[in-house]
């Protein structure tokens, strides 16, 4: 069976040649994954309703992006300039991972090549993240009836804040965040479970880390994961301030989509962060989320 991946061309945006955000990556994925036969073809989403929108997001700052009216300020945080491409992007952006998180309870595992804007707040976005995909997304299968505990398993090299605001006060939701202590946001927000990571950590002692706490959550008795694959962990990421080399990304996206596949936990895979220095070996890095998954199916 071939693994249900979601792509759109609108994962591009217009922000700038000369952006520090990679925006050419998504595009590449996706050409990627065609040619090394990893995917045959992708699930096209739609750009996403205020309807679903408005499961995680005010109703003010939808519209203050639909029409460009957000406060300079709050378009300085999030770091992206205010264009139609870019609005058009962060809504079939998260489109696609509520696709991408209704196809997994079908096929067992799916994978959006976009998503992980985990740093987007029910009034606000941030750090590149204009809407929170993921908890869109989780909230519209909560509201559905077609998840009851849902965990979000964050390795992004920075805290998913904008995920622990959101659940804060839901029992329903649990967020769990393993990230760089010293990096970006510099004040943290409190995850049902956050793990905190010293600078320059290396491949061992990241996987031994990382296997202790799937063992802890493995107890919980969750029935549905998001997993937001940051590569920004990676020793040659510019926003990045740890060591993890590229067997360690692989043998980490093995790891965890083997440990919620074997149970029958159905697994909505999204991208996360990734500024890699070398453009070709980012797209790479992103791409052992969807091959680690497709080596299941």
């Amino acid at each position: 069976m071939e693994l249900p991946v979601v792509n759109h061309e609108d994962y591009f945006a217009k922000i700038g040649d000369n952006h520090k955000f990679p925006i050419n990556k998504f595009s590449e994925i996706a050409d990627y994954l065609i040619k090394k036969k990893i995917v045959n073809n992708f699930h096209k989403p739609y750009p996403c309703s205020d309807e679903t929108l408005k499961r995680a997001h005010s109703d003010k700052y939808i519209k203050d992006i639909k029409n460009k009216t957000l406060d300079k300020n709050e378009v300085k945080k999030i770091g992206f300039p205010l264009v139609d491409s870019v609005v058009q992007r962060s809504l079939i952006a998260t489109g696609g991972t509520v696709l991408a998180s209704k196809l997994a309870i079908k096929y067992g595992l799916a994978c959006n090549t976009a998503g992980g804007s985990h740093h987007a707040n029910f009034n606000g976005g941030a750090g590149y993240c204009v809407f929170n995909d993921v908890a869109v997304a989780a909230q519209y299968l909560l509201d559905r009836g077609l998840a009851g505990r849902i965990l979000i398993f964050d390795l992004d090299v920075h805290q998913g804040n904008g995920n622990s605001e959101i659940f804060r006060d839901n029992k329903n939701v649990f967020t769990f965040s393993m990230h760089s202590k010293s990096n970006y946001p510099a004040i943290k927000s409190v995850s049902d479970l956050d793990v905190e990571l010293e600078d320059n950590l290396e491949d061992k002692k990241y996987i031994e880390i990382l296997k202790f706490y799937l063992n802890q959550l493995n107890e919980e008795n969750f029935d549905y994961v998001f997993y937001i694959a940051g590569v920004d962990i990676h020793f040659n990421d510019s926003l990045g301030k740890l060591k993890i080399s590229d067997e360690g990304i692989k043998q980490r996206d093995e790891i965890v989509t083997e440990n919620f596949f074997s149970k029958g936990v159905p697994l909505c895979g999204v991208l996360g962060g990734g500024y890699n220095k070398d453009f070709n070996k980012l797209v790479e890095l992103h791409s052992f989320l969807h091959q680690s998954c497709a080596k299941l199916l």
